[in-house]
């Protein structure tokens, strides 16, 4: 059966709605978590994951060092919360990233509801819910995915569907003041085509932001804004030409590039760098001719003024929805027996790159981690394609780890069946083309597929039992953290390239990234899962080893934006 790409409620978007199965999970120590915003913890001696994706940079290593190879099979959960439970109004499905700062942990959830517990102990400080604006405007969304907040400055910042920026006071939970996009950047609506599922990121007194819905036909963008939710760069940069110029003059509904995952800074420079979404319409390029800069790409801007600096594309005219998006990762490794400072940055193509942080030269150049590349260009009748719209990396961030010298790649092998509308049905349409159902009797799953920085090769893969969707948080002691969509959260050693603990969640999926941080020189472990029950997790050693039932049939197929 054939779904349209459809304004924020596509096939893709469907998928991010993450109804799962309903099996719940014994060992969920109970958070009742009665609300006190007067009574944040007043806590010393913390180690904190301050950002959507730890450091500014992007590596999701922590210099933690309790947990080791030796002792990580005595974790177990110390509390949980279930997000439905505290609010029933909560949408299915969470691909949220925590943020933990002085002894508080931050969590978003669908449909932009925001908590902040009690690290340690799981008490609910606040809950902050949508206002019935939001509410209005986002009721017909199927995408409805928030990946998390930025906290600084006493402020809680979030983006929402209907494309606004709000600040939420971090103490009380209470709102500070809200913004709409469109005020700034001309034409960000959700009739329009544009939402917002990604997290903000600050830096220097400056939030950064992008923006979903290049499948719908938008123009991509990134901007800057204040603390104080004033704009802090003259005009956003735009990915793609305003309609009606140079490649996209041909047709109304062209355009994308959208920004949909988190900006990556170096603080030593100022530098920020992005990765784009595809040009849209995504399977028919006839009307948007040549190469189509600068989606595809890994883009690095001037953080103070917005200005380019260099962009590479890593996907010259895109057929196949194969999006950088990403956040690229920005390391110092060691390359050919010298340390370099590098961006790297894995797409949905298969494809791995490694490029000079300050010039963009390509020093690894599509290196493939799917396991198959085959993209003929579509055709009206449909043709399989590896990787598919889901796969080889899509938002799921990589990790480095200093010590093996290694990027961790999380990949997904899923094909899909792209079919192009007929020549001219483009011009009537916002969506132009359609994704068909990928034969049934080939089953999705993820890979795992280390990359040696010094030599550019790889140095082991290995498949995972379901797709991965959510990406990997390292720590100093050799081991990194991730995700299934079966549920099953996994420890692996980084240089052997084993898993060696496992712990079966409450049954439903996976789809972000581990949080890890320390209270007291104890160390513990954040997670969030979706499904119909979307819940927080942490993990430590001692805890209540007790493990839910894996779910029948994986019931994410992935996300788009």
């Amino acid at each position: 059966m054939k779904k349209p790409l459809a304004v924020a409620s596509a096939v893709l978007a469907a998928t991010l709605a993450l109804s799962a199965c309903s099996n719940s999970n014994n060992n969920e120590a109970s958070s009742s978590a009665s609300p006190s915003a007067s009574n944040a913890p007043q806590v010393k001696n913390t180690e904190d994951f301050p950002n959507v994706h730890y450091d500014l940079g992007s590596t999701r290593h922590v210099p933690f060092t309790e947990i080791t190879k030796e002792n990580v099979n005595d974790l177990g959960v110390i509390w949980s919360a279930d997000f439905k439970k505290l609010d029933p109004k909560i949408a299915n499905g969470n691909q949220a990233f925590t943020v933990v700062l002085d002894g508080v942990l931050y969590v978003s959830t669908s449909k932009n509801h925001v908590f902040a517990f009690e690290a340690v102990s799981g008490k609910e400080l606040w809950h902050w819910a949508p206002d019935a604006i939001l509410e209005e405007n986002s009721k017909n969304l199927v995408i409805v995915a928030n990946r998390g907040v930025a906290v600084a400055e006493g402020q809680v910042f979030m983006l929402t569907l209907d494309n606004r920026l709000i600040s939420i006071d971090a103490k009380t939970g209470k709102t500070n003041k809200i913004v709409s996009i469109s005020d700034a950047v001309d034409g960000v609506t959700v009739e329009n085509g544009y939402y917002e599922t990604t997290a903000p990121v600050y830096y220097n007194g400056n939030l950064y932001i992008g923006s979903s819905g290049g499948d719908n036909g938008v123009r991509g963008f990134v901007m800057a804004y204040k603390s104080d939710l004033t704009p802090a760069w003259d005009q956003p940069f735009w990915v793609v030409p305003p309609k009606g110029q140079d490649w996209l003059k041909n047709a109304i509904y062209n355009g994308g590039g959208a920004v949909w995952c988190p900006i990556t800074v170096d603080e030593e420079t100022g530098i920020i760098y992005f990765g784009t979404g595809n040009p849209a319409p995504d399977f028919y390029g006839e009307d948007r001719p040549g190469s189509n800069p600068y989606t595809d790409s890994v883009v690095a801007l001037d953080g103070a003024t917005g200005k380019l600096i260099w962009a590479e594309q890593e996907i010259s005219h895109d057929l196949w929805d194969y999006d950088a998006a990403s956040t690229p990762m920005l390391i110092k490794a060691k390359i050919n027996g010298t340390e370099r400072k590098v961006v790297v940055h894995g797409g949905k193509s298969g494809q791995w790159w490694a490029l000079d942080a300050a010039t963009g030269e390509r020093i690894y150049d599509g290196v493939q981690f799917a396991k198959k590349i085959s993209h003929p260009d579509p055709t009206p009748e449909g043709v399989l394609v590896y990787p598919g719209i889901y796969g080889g990396q899509n938002y799921a961030p990589e990790t480095y780890d200093p010590q093996s010298n290694y990027v961790l790649i999380p990949g997904i092998e899923a094909p899909s069946v792209a079919v192009a509308q007929k020549e001219g049905q483009e011009k009537v349409s916002p969506f132009g083309t359609t994704i068909a159902a990928a034969p049934a009797d080939i089953k999705p799953y993820g890979t795992v597929t280390a990359i040696d920085m010094n030599t550019g090769k790889i140095a082991y893969q290995y498949d995972t039992d379901a797709q991965m969707r959510g990406g990997f948080t390292s720590t100093a002691t050799g081991l990194a953290f991730y995700g299934e969509l079966n549920g099953k959260f996994r420890a692996l050693d980084i240089q052997a390239g084993k898993i060696i603990w496992e712990f079966q969640t409450i049954g439903d999926n996976i789809g972000s990234a581990p949080s890890i941080f320390t209270q007291d020189g104890k160390e513990y472990i954040a997670l969030t899962t979706g499904g119909s029950k979307p819940k927080v997790m942490v993990f430590a050693l001692g805890g209540d080893k007790t493990q839910g039932t894996a779910p029948v049939d994986e019931v994410e197929k992935g996300a788009h934006d």
